[in-house]
């Protein structure tokens, strides 16, 4: 290995630290009081890059917020059948602004916020040491920082595993699933569909990325065969659901279409 990728063969051998996830977090909420911070502090031609390059960036996201934000319809007013209009009124159109917002729209900022109308609301937190087992990889007593995963999980069809020196989560085969009973609110029919991820389990980022299922997980689904269609005439190819029971103890994952 070259010498320069000790930090990267350090990571294959140990796995990254337990709180890398949080902490990531944390460093992206601080990055805008970092910013405004340095722009205080800057002086002369560095604060005019800084400025412009600031500037670029703002009008970029104003941009994307207009291409959300609701369009402006003029329609023409009905005329009033009372009363005579003024003079200097006479030769233009009376027109009222409309607000419209079309439903993809709606739905698309509906998914960017994460809000869905979950079936339930609060979930019971899962702690680490319920999540995971702790496993001994050597003779040593320091040595273990392998973790076995004893939730249900998904993992995608190209997945690879790791060699075993390297594995720092170990996901059993037995408790892999790839399908889930989906029951749909208003048609009140139950369908065994594939799964295509885990958008969110709200237990922790971590549990996400590891693809960990448990009771209140948002999952998407392939509903292809539902033939669902669109406003437009497109098929409605994945939607969301939330698992509403404990898949570990059930043997298999049950979860309501998020409509």
């Amino acid at each position: 290995m070259p010498q320069n990728e000790y930090i990267e063969r350090h990571r294959k051998l140990y796995g990254r630290r337990l709180d890398y996830e949080e902490r990531k977090r944390k460093r992206k909420a601080r990055a805008p009081h970092k910013l405004s911070q340095k722009a205080r502090s800057l002086r002369g031609i560095k604060a005019k890059i800084f400025n412009k390059e600031r500037r670029n960036e703002k009008i970029q996201m104003k941009k994307k917020i207009k291409a959300y934000e609701e369009k402006d319809v003029k329609k023409k007013a009905e005329p009033t059948p009372e009363g005579a209009l003024p003079v200097y009124l006479l030769d233009r159109d009376v027109t009222s602004r409309a607000k419209v917002l079309s439903n993809m729209i709606k739905q698309k900022r509906k998914e960017k916020a994460g809000k869905w109308d979950v079936p339930i609301p609060k979930v019971k937190a899962q702690s680490d040491s319920e999540v995971f087992k702790v496993l001994k990889s050597g003779k040593s007593k320091r040595k273990s920082w392998k973790r076995m995963v004893t939730k249900v999980t998904f993992v995608g069809e190209n997945f690879t595993r790791k060699p075993p020196k390297f594995e720092r989560f170990i996901r059993p085969m037995g408790l892999r699933f790839k399908k889930v009973h989906v029951t749909h609110p208003e048609l009140k029919a139950t369908f065994y569909l594939p799964i295509i991820g885990v958008k969110r389990n709200p237990n922790s980022p971590m549990y996400t990325t590891l693809g960990v299922i448990t009771k209140g997980t948002i999952l998407e689904v392939n509903i292809s065969e539902l033939g669902l269609v669109t406003q437009t005439g497109k098929v409605v190819w994945g939607k969301y659901a939330q698992v509403t029971n404990n898949p570990e103890n059930d043997g298999c994952i049950n979860a309501v279409l998020l409509v």
